[in-house]
């Protein structure tokens, strides 16, 4: 990889900048003084460094964020902020998205990255990947509805969901409940929900696949994957 490509991805500043920085004498590749900006560089075998601290190479980025509500799943949005608006610059420089979408007023889990392959494999129907839900619901959700979400429910346009698994964790005027789905359609869960005659007033996204939300993360915070979370979510057949 070019040494100025290099510096650029990892936020140094674009090809130009890098330039100036290799004039500053600011570069070295072990331990001597970079002058060519095209040197082609093996950040895997070689060091680089930019005044004095050493540059680790990333081509992925992977981060778990605790989605706030009234935030857009999105890269880009000219109204409302989006869950990459809330990322450091630094890591928006590689520029990540999120994998699926949750609602604006949705909260939770939400993972985000810039490898393609992993969303993919992540968001294929074909790959039957659990997400688990936490909902608050305006009705009283009954043994029946438990029985029909494990059949499958018709949405209003006529769609029949995949059996979905639901816990009912109180049954009253204000339901809370647990439901894990196999899809992702546009609103799912709410649309489950107004398929039986109620409505979901609190959602929140618990897990995808192996990943839980970490409980520490307050609402609008990230982190990065730790290499066991990174792990059970690259490892899925």
């Amino acid at each position: 990889m070019r040494l100025d490509k290099l510096l650029s991805n990892m936020g140094y500043g674009s090809r130009k900048e890098v330039k100036q920085l290799l004039k500053q004498k600011a570069v070295t590749v072990d331990g001597a003084y970079a002058k060519d900006a095209a040197l082609h560089v093996d950040p895997e075998k070689q060091e680089v460094s930019v005044f004095g601290e050493r540059v680790n190479y990333t081509e992925f980025v992977y981060f778990m964020m605790n989605k706030p509500p009234g935030v857009i799943s999105a890269t880009e949005d000219l109204r409302d902020e989006t869950v990459i608006d809330l990322l450091n610059p630094l890591h928006q420089h590689f520029q990540p998205f999120p994998v699926g979408r949750l609602d604006k007023d949705t909260e939770g889990l939400l993972l985000i990255t810039n490898d393609g392959i992993l969303a993919h494999n992540l968001l294929s129907p074909k790959k039957h990947v659990p997400k688990v839900y936490y909902a608050q619901i305006e009705g009283i959700v009954t043994e029946e509805d438990r029985e029909k979400f494990a059949q499958g429910v018709e949405l209003d346009d006529g769609y029949v969901t995949k059996p979905g698994e639901l816990i009912i964790l109180k049954s009253a005027q204000q339901s809370e409940i647990e439901l894990t789905i196999q899809e992702g359609k546009f609103h799912q869960v709410k649309r489950m929900f107004e398929a039986v005659g109620k409505r979901v007033t609190y959602l929140k996204r618990l897990s995808m696949g192996n990943l839980k939300l970490d409980d520490s993360l307050e609402l609008g915070e990230y982190r990065e994957l730790t290499a066991e979370e990174l792990a059970c979510i690259q490892n899925r057949d």
